[in-house]
């Protein structure tokens, strides 16, 4: 009698059924569900936290449309 048997969770079961009734058991099960898909979605917030994403891996450059100074810039440049 190391083990129980089908019988034994059946009564437990019924009892547990009579004691809460119907309506607290599955309220507590979704309960049960809701923590599980909380703990999931946090569980894939830090692994997307912990992956560098691509503007992480470069820094971005600034470039300009023009790389040659302007005749303007120049002569400012030169006066000074």
């Amino acid at each position: 009698m190391g083990s129980f048997s089908i019988w034994h969770w059946l009564i437990v079961l019924v009892i547990v059924l009579v004691l809460f009734g119907r309506g607290k058991v599955s309220e507590i099960m979704g309960d049960f569900g809701k923590g599980i898909k909380s703990f999931k979605q946090g569980m894939n917030e830090d692994e997307e936290e912990a992956k560098p994403t691509k503007s992480d891996a470069k820094p971005a450059q600034i470039t300009s449309a023009d790389p040659a100074p302007s005749a303007s810039e120049t002569t400012k440049s030169d006066q000074a």
